[in-house]
């Protein structure tokens, strides 16, 4: 029964472990329709190249989006989500980096880590929290001029969202850069990942051509990795969010006011499998994508959470600073103008 409280935050984690079970069916229903969807265009994209090029790229967002929603498959995978058995999450995770170019071993480690840390002010320094990673004002005011400008042209949108995103993917991931040696695994699966993209590659070049191939698949990576990263990165940086130094740090509170609910148009909140309610996969990750709403809907009563629209998503870009007087997200414009107070 629901209880007519969640004040406390034991009480909250018990009602969100009711949705944390998988359902088979809903899994490969997703798994079908995500994969089939994306074979499905990528292989109109192929027939239409000889018609016209333009006619095939004209396809590659929806393509895209298919690839954000097996992004979302790999992501639940990470946290043995999506499916009940480990050996399946493990499968299907792999599989499905390989289409994302996201090596499955790699970024499931270091993606743990960013739930450990989201939102501590404390606990930036790791280098493995990606998302929610920002300097607070006083310490972009202690900068040098010459790294001021180098941090304010990396947090830029259009290279922050628009540039970034696709070298990430295509050239970086093929790395194991940020892996300590020690991460034997997660090293080897970087190569293993980077196999299976050479055969993927040569198999489909030695039929369709490799040119084509790159005009296939690059924009589609691109497009995918530009909105991926956008979508994870926006929903711990937006208007209304908070951040915390370590002592105050609260997993509650960096959850329900650290983590945003992004209310996409419905097309959207599909190809992105939910992560919209991302809220309620900071209370539990091991809540499946596809149960996400489901959840938000059981507890929006008796938690209240930052709601953000498609347009304050995109808005929320250019938030780049935590001010800590202020307690709140800003620009470098406002930041530059608290500064000349």
């Amino acid at each position: 029964m629901m209880k007519n409280t969640l004040s406390d935050e034991g009480s909250l984690s018990r009602e969100v472990s009711y949705f944390q079970a998988p359902i088979l069916q809903q899994s490969l229903i997703q798994l079908a329709t995500s994969f089939g969807g994306f074979i499905a265009v990528c292989t109109a994209m192929y027939l239409f190249m000889e018609v016209s090029y333009w006619i095939s790229l004209a396809l590659a967002p929806l393509a895209a989006g298919f690839l954000v929603r097996i992004f979302i498959i790999q992501h639940d995978c990470g946290h043995t989500s999506f499916f009940r058995s480990r050996i399946a999450n493990q499968v299907v995770g792999w599989l499905s980096s390989v289409v994302t170019m996201t090596p499955f071993e790699t970024w499931r480690r270091q993606h743990a880590a960013h739930h450990r840390v989201w939102n501590d002010l404390d606990r930036r320094d790791n280098g493995l929290d990606i998302y929610s990673f920002c300097l607070t004002v006083e310490e972009y005011r202690a900068l040098s001029p010459l790294k001021r400008a180098c941090y304010r042209l990396t947090r830029h949108p259009l290279v922050a969202n628009v540039l970034v995103p696709p070298f990430v993917f295509v050239i970086l991931f093929r790395f194991p850069f940020d892996a300590p040696k020690t991460w034997v695994r997660e090293r080897r699966g970087v190569y293993l990942t980077n196999l299976a993209l050479v055969a993927a590659v040569v198999g489909l070049g030695s039929v369709a051509g490799f040119g084509a191939v790159a005009a296939i698949h690059l924009p589609v990576i691109a497009l995918a990795s530009i909105f991926g990263v956008w979508l994870f990165s926006v929903q711990h940086r937006f208007e209304g969010s908070e951040w915390a130094r370590n002592a105050k740090w609260r997993f509650r509170d960096a959850a329900l006011r650290g983590s945003s609910c992004l209310r996409l148009p419905r097309v959207l909140q599909w190809f992105t499998g939910n992560i919209g309610f991302h809220h309620i996969h900071h209370l539990n990750p091991r809540v499946p994508n596809y149960r996400l709403q489901e959840c938000h809907e059981r507890i929006k009563c008796w938690c209240k959470v930052p709601e953000l629209s498609l347009a304050d998503g995109i808005r929320a870009t250019w938030l780049a600073l935590w001010d800590e007087k202020s307690q709140k997200m800003v620009t470098f414009r406002q930041a530059d103008r608290l500064g000349s107070v």
